[in-house]
């Protein structure tokens, strides 16, 4: 996984270099330069606009033109302050106004559209910790980001506008400085934490039970429960309250009443609940009784968080013996924690993780998976196909089969939240549905064995 260094905590990385500044910024100079020929295809005819803010940055990007001067690109260097409303015509802009530490708005210059953008650390304009416009920033075609991956540069918009992200190493290992809060996770990661079959099992031994259903919302329970399947769950229940009959293949359905009751509950390995359960307040205390009761790894969800908002959400599930996985999006969150997310979306799921006790599972453009006391992971792998209804229905029942399986929560939610997104990725590009996920979930999981393998 690859850290991810927010702002305040690289400028501690910058202040405890012991290699001069100077130097420092002659190695960014060079491999920027690098990447601007790479980006042109060449150096000869080719003319460069540097647009050089008063920091750090605009001092890289100097340095940048210095070198290129030398290979013989004709480079005009703009500062931040004379910057005219264009900038004039060339083959390639070198954003060098201002990096991740950006404090005020900025409004950037217009670009002419033949010319290509190559942004330093993060598109001006941009927030380093939340990803958030401060004005009117750049559109860059790539990105090349200092020494690691700040926060900014994976969510949106900032994520959109920053092209192709290219990491460089500047000469300061942040992580022997520094022990960072948070990681992005990439496909290594999720490989070596998805468990091994072994020879001698059964049936009941990553069952999972899904509560979830109710009249009119029976697509959320099928949904669900094939997430769970296609997750790798040996046996499946599915009880609906208030549902005589629900027709599911490779599912057991049983009947549940408003009173939840789970008296075999020993028997799963996990448990599900939420998903399309409905907001009749003549099952919340039934519901809450469950949540609590139940000693079983537990992915709360959707529903289930609604009948949170007449709890005391952390003293509540703080009570639970065994952790569970919250996954809500932002509407869910409210109803949970009683504020929004806002825009550092890091600290609000390290927040509620830490009043709960729970894993978080933030949803959104750009997830994140938190857990009280532990560094948090952050996704960055979804797309829009994801944005449409029963999605989150399918992450639950695979997130529930990963902990069925034998993950740990933190690591459950987190490859639970990679593969669906792999998964999303690998359908069509119109007319997705959540139905066409659940097919798509046991190639990427083969292809991630084989990725360990």
């Amino acid at each position: 996984m690859r850290p991810l260094i927010t702002p305040e905590e690289m400028r501690r990385v910058d202040a405890a270099a012991t290699e001069p500044l100077t130097s420092i910024i002659e190695r960014v100079g060079a491999l920027v330069a690098m990447h601007a020929i790479d980006m042109m295809g060449g150096t000869y005819g080719r003319r460069v606009v540097v647009l050089a803010g008063p920091g750090n940055n605009g001092a890289d990007g100097r340095a940048a033109a210095r070198y290129l001067g030398r290979r013989g690109v004709r480079c005009t260097v703009l500062a931040t302050d004379e910057t005219p409303g264009e900038l004039p015509s060339c083959d390639l802009v070198i954003d060098g106004a201002f990096g991740t530490g950006l404090s005020r708005d900025f409004h950037a210059p217009v670009v002419d559209e033949s010319s290509l953008v190559l942004s330093i650390d993060i598109p001006s304009g941009f927030d380093g910790l939340t990803g958030q416009a401060k004005g009117s920033p750049f559109r860059a075609h790539r990105t090349v980001v200092l020494d690691a991956l700040k926060p900014g540069n994976l969510f949106e918009p900032a994520r959109s506008a920053s092209g192709e992200l290219r990491i460089i190493d500047i000469g300061l290992d942040a992580t022997e400085l520094i022990d960072p809060s948070s990681f992005k996770l990439e496909a290594a990661d999720i490989a070596a934490w998805l468990p091994t079959p072994q020879p001698a099992t059964h049936k009941w031994k990553s069952a999972c039970w899904v509560v979830a259903g109710s009249p009119g919302m029976i697509g959320a329970a099928e949904l669900t429960v094939r997430g769970a399947q296609r997750g790798g769950a040996t046996y499946i229940r599915l009880s609906a309250p208030g549902v005589a009959a629900i027709a599911v293949t490779e599912a057991v359905v049983t009947a549940m009443t408003a009173a939840f009751d789970t008296e075999d509950a020993h028997r799963f390995a996990a448990m599900v609940v939420g998903p399309g359960l409905g907001r009749d307040e003549n099952h919340t205390e039934g519901l809450l009784n469950l949540m609590q009761r139940v000693e079983l790894p537990l992915v709360i969800d959707a529903d289930a968080l609604w009948h949170l908002k007449d709890a005391d959400t952390a003293s509540f599930l703080k009570r639970r013996v065994v952790p569970a996985v919250l996954t809500p999006h932002d509407g869910e969150f409210v109803r949970a924690f009683g504020f929004k997310p806002g825009t550092d979306r890091i600290e609000a799921a390290r927040f509620a993780a830490e009043e709960s006790g729970c894993v978080v599972l933030l949803k959104g453009p750009t997830t994140v998976i938190a857990a009280p006391g532990r560094p948090s992971y952050v996704m960055a792998e979804g797309d829009s196909r994801l944005a449409t209804a029963g999605t989150g229905d399918v992450l639950s029942g695979l997130i529930g089969a990963l902990l069925a399986r034998g993950m740990a929560p933190r690591e459950a939610a987190a490859a639970g939240a990679f593969v669906h997104a792999r998964a999303a990725a690998a359908g069509s590009r119109s007319g997705f549905v959540a139905g066409d996920l659940p097919r798509l979930l046991p190639v990427i999981f083969d292809d991630l064995v084989e990725l360990r393998d």
